[in-house]
């Protein structure tokens, strides 16, 4: 059988002991030689088969703890010798060395220790396999030779096909284990880089490891990103372009959501979702946000996600047909019973009551998924040639914290509609104006080219009267031209940066008109 290779001795060390037993019985009785460390020897032996220990295949104890037990030449040479060489092949005749032809090796669970409350540092390090990830490349870079297996989720196949090819596997299969087995390594040094540099020095041994907030860490030196791929989606924004989610494994935010119902994620319902979802993780109380092309059709709080949901709707009904929908708190059926008279391609909340899927339960094709708040560090964009990277926008502003500018300050109901407005700004496309009052907004002007068209077009989208409204601007307004028109629109107060040139000018056409100014001193540009 061109190609093929039969396996007579394999090497057994793994952490992950899953079906581990069941394939070492398939190995061994296609005449396979086992040869194990520790654990795993101790594993199949119990389940009755016949095991060498590392240390009569090497004549030489494991010692260190375990440190060290497969970095010996009598293993790494019976990987590595190239079967078809005549030197090779008399180096380890001299020497004693016998022919490996197949590892199966999964590596110490770093990330899990890294993720493990309380872990000590001496954990954390005791963690780092060094013989593992050493066998894994020395199988994969003599893969013509020999099969290196790192996934348990592989054992199957491989059964299956030994089984088929008396006891061989072919070079097709082993060049498929060899780049998985590449990737895994990979992943793995870029856990433990990830992870040590989060460490600010080191702690005593015993002492729980303390991380640097992300937040506060300094960017990283060099940008190491390794995302297993979550999904293969049908296509990207458009059916001509491919697309695929990565997830960083953490079971957190959208990329981690568990999808309770309906047709298939889309990437643009995942980008919506994300959007939806980070905006109604502003509102402290129950707040829902629609989306649309990941701008806000209409967003609102109230004393129940019932409440919230209704007041986001009447803001713009019409754009909130085929939307997604963010939700802050568990949905309950009465929100559910409302929310299902809305044609919506998907929901993402924290939970979801009995009640409630039972009722989206009818809508087959509704997307429902279940998310766990993810505090984002750094946001990452792709530009022609590299990437830019940037801490997340995480800025918040209290009450405190804003300069009244003019004449008048705003009035307490004022302020809240104001702080409400600039919650929601933050995640509308530049240029951005929003018009809200009482918790609810009213008009939002998104991506405009001109700050005047943005106020123009969120007061153009209204359907609610804004009479009495306010009004929040993500930066200053570089002339009165933009403050007039939402004050024509019938804003009372406004929410701004501050920082223009023409600031004074503003504010004197503030003062003239009557209405009243807050500076933020920050701004939330959204590109």
């Amino acid at each position: 059988m061109s190609g093929y290779k039969k396996v007579r001795r394999a090497l057994l060390s793994v952490t992950d002991k899953t079906g581990l037993v069941d394939f070492a019985k398939q190995l061994a009785g296609h005449g396979v030689e086992l040869v194990s460390t520790g654990g795993t020897a101790k594993a199949l032996r119990e389940a009755g088969l016949t095991v060498l220990d590392i240390s009569e295949l090497t004549g030489f104890p494991e010692m260190l703890d375990g440190r060290v037990k497969t970095l010996h030449p009598k293993v790494h040479g019976g990987i590595l010798y190239i079967r078809e060489k005549d030197a090779h092949r008399a180096a380890v005749e001299s020497h004693g060395i016998k022919p490996i032809d197949m590892v199966v090796v999964n590596l110490y669970a770093f990330e899990k220790t890294a993720a493990k409350a309380g872990a000590t540092f001496a954990e954390l390090i005791e963690n780092i396999d060094i013989g593992g990830p050493s066998m894994v490349r020395s199988a994969a870079k003599n893969f013509e030779d020999v099969a290196i297996v790192t996934s348990p989720a592989d054992y199957a196949a491989l059964g299956e096909e030994m089984a088929g090819n008396s006891g061989s596997l072919s070079r097709t299969t082993r060049w498929g284990l060899a780049k998985k087995a590449f990737a895994v390594t990979a992943a793995y040094d870029t856990a433990i880089a990830n992870t040590l540099e989060r460490i600010a020095s080191p702690e005593p041994a015993e002492a729980p490891v303390q991380f640097v907030d992300p937040a506060k860490a300094e960017l990283p030196g060099t940008l190491r990103i390794n995302y297993p791929m979550a999904a293969a989606l049908r296509y990207g924004e458009n059916p001509h372009q491919r697309a695929a989610l990565y997830a960083d494994g953490s079971g957190t935010g959208v990329a981690g959501a568990t999808q309770l119902q309906g047709k298939e994620l889309s990437f643009n319902n995942l980008v919506d979702l994300d959007a939806c979802w980070e905006l109604a993780q502003e509102f402290d109380g129950p707040g829902v946000a629609i989306i649309k092309h990941t701008n806000p059709c209409g967003a609102a709080t109230g004393t129940t996600i019932l409440e919230a949901y209704q007041k986001a709707l009447a803001a713009d009904p019409v754009s909130a047909f085929g939307s997604v929908i963010g939700i802050n708190r568990e949905v309950d059926g009465a929100a559910a019973e409302e929310i299902a008279k809305l044609f919506v391609e998907a929901i993402a909340a924290p939970a979801f009551s009995p009640e409630a899927k039972a009722r989206f339960a009818a809508k087959k094709n509704l997307r429902l998924v279940e998310v766990r708040t993810a505090q984002t560090a750094q946001v990452i964009k792709q530009v022609s040639g590299g990437l830019l990277v940037q801490d997340a926008d995480h800025g918040h502003v209290e009450a405190a914290g804003l300069k009244v500018v003019t004449k008048r300050a705003p009035s307490e109901e004022e302020l809240a509609a104001l702080l409400f407005a600039w919650r929601v700004c933050k995640h509308v496309k530049s240029n951005a104006i929003v018009y809200a009052r009482d918790g609810q907004t009213l008009g939002v002007g998104a991506g405009q080219m001109s700050r005047v068209d943005a106020a123009k077009f969120g007061a153009m989208k209204a359907i609610l009267p804004l009479k009495g409204c306010v009004a929040a601007s993500d930066a200053f307004f570089p002339f009165p031209d933009g403050l007039e028109v939402v004050v024509e629109a019938g804003a009372t107060a406004v929410i701004q940066p501050g920082g223009s040139v023409n600031d004074s000018k503003v504010i004197e056409a503030a003062d003239r008109l009557g209405v009243a100014m807050v500076f933020t001193g920050m701004r939330h540009f959204r590109h």
